[in-house]
């Protein structure tokens, strides 16, 4: 791939790692060639960094694809997914999902990114559902500003939730902030 045709968003090859482009910067001095300034975020381990290309340069582009899956079950240091076409099994390690494992349900569907048969990361959706297993006792004061307080959910996630949520509430929650949206009303 030409250094020209690289934007943000895309996947390149570095000596074999995968990155995705964060942010790319052009420009022209007076004399000489095009400089192209991008920040890289390397997709196995999320470290970052910058790299400066001059024009005519080339890049090798990842060959990445994703595919539809839904969580089955944690298993050690793994977490086990099956793709939801072909019902073909594969893990993930925790270090790779980081954060991400505390909003995964049992059952829930994702998509997971893939450089060849490798599954490098996973995309949530943006709201989750999930159940309040422990709250903290709370007093009721009047105040000018919304109370809130700690709650654990049935995936094992600490978030601060508005004082009337109670165990047993199932709530939605933003998985990109890791905060309370609403309390859900299950219908009877």
């Amino acid at each position: 791939m030409d250094i020209e045709d690289a934007r943000k968003g895309t996947k390149i090859l570095l000596d074999g790692v995968p990155y995705n482009i964060e942010d790319a910067e052009f420009m022209k001095p007076g004399k000489g060639r095009a400089i192209y300034r991008y920040r890289l975020r390397n997709l196995i381990d999320g470290s970052s960094l910058e790299r400066t290309y001059h024009s005519g340069e080339k890049l090798q582009g990842a060959n990445i694809t994703t595919r539809e899956g839904q969580f089955l079950y944690k298993e050690g240091g793994h977490f086990v997914f099956m793709h939801t076409d072909t019902f073909e099994q594969y893990l993930m390690d925790e270090r790779i999902l980081a954060d991400k494992q505390n909003y995964l349900k049992e059952g829930m569907v994702i998509v997971t990114m893939f450089l060849g048969d490798k599954p490098l990361d996973i995309t949530l959706p943006i709201f989750i559902e999930a159940a309040v297993m422990k709250s903290d006792v709370t007093t009721r004061t009047d105040t000018v500003t919304a109370q809130m307080k700690r709650a654990t959910l049935e995936t094992g996630l600490e978030i601060d939730v508005p004082v009337f949520i109670k165990e047993g509430d199932t709530i939605k929650v933003d998985t990109r902030t890791g905060g309370y949206v609403e309390r859900v009303v299950t219908k009877k």
